[in-house]
């Protein structure tokens, strides 16, 4: 058994090049071999939001606080909230961020292949967020 400590691990800002707007990475976990799961609490600040991306093996996002949007490559903006959940499939292309005029955290927990758990895209333009979930 191991502990996590609150403040143990410390916080990131999300890379310009996979993130528009403000957005903190809290590490949560990060198993050893054979496990390949870890996780992260992301709180993105109003309009922040991911680049379009993928994972190989999937990810999961719980909604822990705000209100947040995402979106499947091809299908509408759906609006999210505390308490929701999102399962995204293996190879689906995304995004997920806060709303325009207020924050949201999730909890992403994710799976590596082969020591690789996302594939970075084009950013999401300011015409594709803001059209009307």
């Amino acid at each position: 058994m191991d502990i996590s400590r609150v403040g143990s691990q410390p916080s990131g800002k999300g890379p310009a090049e996979s993130f528009t707007g403000n957005v903190r990475i809290d590490p949560l976990f990060d198993r050893t071999d054979p496990a390949r799961v870890f996780g992260a609490n992301v709180t993105f600040e109003p309009c922040a939001r991911t680049a379009w991306h993928t994972h190989p093996l999937g990810q999961t996002l719980i909604v822990t606080a705000g209100c947040g949007r995402v979106q499947r490559w091809g299908g509408p903006i759906e609006e999210i909230k505390p308490g929701d959940v999102v399962l995204i499939a293996p190879g689906e292309k995304h995004w997920h961020g806060a709303a325009p005029l207020t924050a949201m955290s999730h909890i992403a927990i994710l799976e590596k292949l082969d020591g690789k758990s996302v594939d970075w895209m084009e950013h999401v333009t300011d015409e594709q967020y803001h059209a009307a979930p």
